[in-house]
């Protein structure tokens, strides 16, 4: 929106529009929001705040915050939109009643107990808090969560499109996502096809950095945002898009799929979620720049823009509709926030299934709440 011109039609709808909702406004970094106010402002010539145009913001402070790659507590906190100076001209809403619980005792309780964790309740000085009895698996092991979440997984027929669009692992690392994702696929039915990338390094012309760095060492490269330089997949599994593609139809960054085709030049996938639920669609490799500020290059990588769905990050499935949920804290979260947005997913406390670090307390875990932002 930042970089709509004064004369364009968007532009023109913005001068017509009355009121802007801004879902999951709390997870992105205040600077957004600044460059937003400052365009409308100049797109609509009014010096109001956003132009004098009604912004509702949907959000919660018990959820995760901006992202800051190897941030301190206070640079995460000073990049939340109440840091900003607009913030002291909004009103707060807040809803009260929650629909995704059912109305016996025990599921009022989980309401109120998830409440309390996440304002950091039921939490020592060490930042542990005690998970409920209903979460524990028959045994404190990846292989116990798996069948719990996924009964059946090893056996034909494939289940159908609604079994995995309602069911996911939730784990705070991308290295536990992706072993879990391996663990499952392999015992999944069906031939797997692997497909390898094409890896290289954005450069300026004449460089010829690349041959400091083997391509063996740029195929190892696990980037966030980035596909697995060496995709594994199966006909029926679940798949998440990286990209967006085509947003109008469906095919959108987080959007969650099965694969029905592949080739080595094109996927073919129906979407399971979301309005656009049982439509097909085609999926091509793509060339895709890593953003990640750790490496000393931008890497290039031509794949396919997806990765398995088995399992995803706490930080990926916020905003996903989630019925059954699998908790791996073997490793524990790592930021304000997760604890709480992984046990709100499941709408009955019987549906939720964790497991935590074996050599540990017993159904202990970390739940890291900041209570400034809470204020």
């Amino acid at each position: 929106m930042a970089g709509i011109k004064k004369n364009s039609m968007e532009a023109e709808l913005l001068r017509e529009t009355d009121l802007i909702l801004w879902d999951e406004a709390l997870m992105q970094h205040r600077h957004i929001f600044d460059a937003v106010n400052h365009s409308v402002q100049d797109i609509r010539d009014n010096n109001r705040l956003f132009g004098g145009i009604t912004v509702v913001f949907g959000g919660d402070y018990q959820q995760i915050l901006p992202v800051i790659i190897k941030g301190s507590r206070g640079e995460i906190v000073s990049a939340s939109l109440m840091a900003s100076t607009m913030w002291r001209e909004f009103q707060l809403l807040k809803l009260e009643t929650n629909m995704h619980v059912g109305e016996d005792e025990e599921e009022r309780d989980f309401a109120k107990w998830l409440i309390d964790v996440g304002h950091g309740r039921h939490t020592d000085e060490a930042g542990n808090v005690v998970l409920l009895p209903q979460f524990g698996c028959p045994q404190n092991s990846v292989e116990s969560l798996i069948q719990e979440i996924y009964p059946g997984i090893r056996h034909a027929p494939l289940p159908g499109d609604h079994f995995f669009a309602e069911r996911a692992i939730l784990a705070p690392h991308n290295a536990g996502v992706d072993e879990l994702n391996r663990l499952i696929l392999a015992q999944f039915p069906g031939q797997a096809q692997v497909f390898h990338s094409a890896d290289s390094i954005v450069r300026d012309e004449g460089e010829r950095e690349e041959l400091l760095y083997p391509t063996e060492y740029l195929n190892s490269i696990n980037a966030s945002g980035l596909p697995l330089a060496e995709l594994e997949l199966k006909v029926g599994c679940p798949v998440m898009v990286l990209r967006n593609m085509d947003p109008i139809n469906g095919i959108c960054n987080g959007s969650r799929a099965i694969v029905t085709r592949m080739t080595n030049r094109v996927l073919e996938i129906r979407l399971i979620c979301g309005s656009n639920a049982g439509k097909t669609h085609f999926i091509p490799r793509m060339k895709l720049v890593t953003s990640d500020n750790e490496l000393p290059f931008p890497l290039q990588r031509i794949q396919f823009p997806v990765r398995l769905a088995f399992a995803m990050s706490i930080n990926k499935a916020q905003g996903q509709s989630l019925k059954f949920v699998g908790l791996d804290f073997c490793s524990p979260v790592f930021t304000h926030g997760q604890f709480y947005v992984a046990v709100s997913h499941a709408t009955s406390v019987h549906r939720i299934k964790a497991i935590w670090d074996p050599n540990g307390r017993d159904r202990v875990t970390k739940n890291i709440v900041y209570q400034e932002v809470l204020q």
